[in-house]
């Protein structure tokens, strides 16, 4: 096993992967820019290197300031976490020249999978199912009015080489095709550098679905399990599950198969998640395959048992999977909110400012993974995304109702967050019942954001109070760097120099 990693990432990934290597005796190095100077992931680790200034493109996505780093700490292995180079064949590619292990998939691997069409030819030739569709980049407007023709509106334009919604267009007419093509080839060369856009039959109404896998260096590929992701706005999710209402057992080991296939087709290691849409028939399709762990990956350990981030670490260093897959199945039942930096009353803006207060909701079956604490400044130069919190349950109805008292339970003061509106989706009727699907909070946005939680008024009034009553306390601590243990209390500046003690600088070029 390794003696010491780096996470070359931030927020609540980075704390989480730090965790996972105290537990297993492993030292840990951060990377920071001058944004993330006093963030609790810099402090938890037991090194830190400052790689530049707070633009991602100057800190974050600076792979030779990172692989640098490690070199420079001693660490022999890099875990991405998610976003920022975590699906960057060339990063990985980097890590594996410098003779560091790279915590995450084969660089082939990345490359099979990172564009959306090559991961379609590969799926058909494996006998996957795939979205009737191209398995090439569109020529032009007249490639693409003949296959719609084809095919039959509505359609989908999709980016090949992203996801999150960006460069992807439904298109309903004619008319609107050409329009399309061009906005979303535009969309997709600034988002990833690439103009590429490929076609495919809109499902209407699908569920969005997921197969959590792991595979090892030893030829065992597993699945671990669905993971539900309906709820999501504009292509963005919000709230996730596990298992899903739509899965029984025979559609999840048949779902499971095709994404063992999928990962063996691509000579998969490590971790990774093969996405399909659900239709109302029963029927799934293979969308793309996401090389790295997921924002959602709590759910799986949650109702699994299993550590994933620690296994990622285990087949990096080279063990061989324990488990079986008729052991596999899911126990009770785990939701996720996504806690984020928006307001939902103002069209999701980003709230930027100072956490003044944090109180975290705790009790039975409650997890909270988060990257903030009381005094955090939230700015404009990353994802808006604050944290996770995931509640367990023996059943559904009771896990909606555990995150509902959860979600009540948090107080973020000072900045404006999602919490108000997930305690508004748990309150629904439909979300309840599961009776969702992928343009379900589209279609019921409105009315939930007009609704307001059945007990808020008398929450206000506390949230207020507590606000009022801690003001002359928080001015004083929050100027220190609060470490989170106690909820909304700042910690004396003794602690954040003893923990900032050997901390190496630099690496500004």
């Amino acid at each position: 096993m390794f003696d010491k990693v780096l996470i070359a990432n931030r927020g609540e990934i980075a704390l989480r992967v730090i965790r996972a290597c105290h537990e297993m005796g492993i030292r840990t190095v951060a990377v920071y820019s001058e944004a993330d100077v006093r963030a609790p992931h810099v402090r938890e680790a037991d090194e830190a290197v400052l790689i530049g200034p707070p633009p991602s493109s100057e800190s974050y996505l600076r792979g030779e300031k990172i692989v640098q780093a490690a070199l420079q700490t001693g660490a022999q292995a890099i875990h991405p976490g998610y976003g920022f180079l975590a699906e960057r064949e060339w990063f990985a590619r980097a890590v594996g020249d410098a003779g560091l292990v790279w915590v995450g998939p084969p660089a082939e691997a990345i490359a099979a999978m990172g564009s959306k069409t090559a991961a379609r030819t590969l799926a058909v030739a494996h006998d996957v199912p795939v979205v009737p569709g191209t398995t090439e980049p569109l020529k032009d407007a007249r490639e693409a009015e003949e296959l719609a023709a084809k095919f039959g509106y509505p359609v989908l334009l999709k980016a090949a080489a992203g996801g999150g919604g960006k460069g992807m267009r439904v298109v309903s007419a004619s008319k609107d095709l050409a329009p399309s093509l061009d906005a979303a080839r535009r969309e997709a060369k600034g988002a990833f550098g690439d103009d590429a856009v490929y076609l495919e039959k809109f499902v209407a109404k699908p569920r969005h679905v997921e197969i959590q896998v792991l595979a090892d260096t030893h030829g065992n590929v597993l699945s671990l399990g669905e993971r539900e992701c309906s709820v999501q706005r504009r292509h963005q999710k919000m709230i996730e599950e596990a298992p899903s209402v739509a899965v029984s057992p025979e559609l999840r080991a048949r779902m499971g198969e095709s994404a063992v296939r999928m990962a063996r087709a691509a000579g998969y290691v490590n971790a990774g998640t093969c996405e399909f849409l659900l239709d109302q028939s029963g029927s799934f399709y293979f969308l793309e395959m996401n090389t790295r762990i997921q924002v959602e990956h709590p759910v799986t350990e949650l109702v699994t048992g299993i550590d994933l981030v620690q296994w990622q670490l285990r087949v990096a260093a080279g063990e061989k999977l324990p488990f079986r897959q008729e052991g596999i199945t899911p126990r009770g039942w785990a939701i996720e909110c996504r806690i984020t930096s928006e307001d939902p009353a103002n069209n999701f803006l980003p709230s930027t400012g100072r956490i003044e207060y944090l109180h975290l909701p705790s009790g039975p079956g409650v997890r909270w993974d988060g990257g903030i604490e009381a005094g955090s400044e939230i700015g404009l130069y990353y994802d808006p995304m604050l944290a996770k919190l995931i509640v367990w349950a023996p059943d559904r109805e009771q896990a909606v109702t555990r995150m509902r008292r959860a979600l009540v339970d948090l107080i973020v003061g000072g900045i404006e967050s999602s919490r108000d509106f997930h305690i508004r989706v748990m309150d629904d009727d439909d979300f309840r019942r599961g009776a969702i699907d992928i343009q379900w909070l589209e279609r019921r946005l409105p009315e939930i954001l007009g609704r307001k939680p059945a007990d808020e008024s008398t929450r206000i009034a506390a949230i207020a109070g507590a606000l009022l009553a801690d003001r002359d306390r928080s001015a004083r601590s929050v100027s220190t760097v609060s470490t989170g243990a106690a909820k909304g209390i700042g910690a004396p500046d003794s602690l954040d120099a003893w923990k900032q003690t050997g901390r190496v600088e630099g690496m500004r070029s």
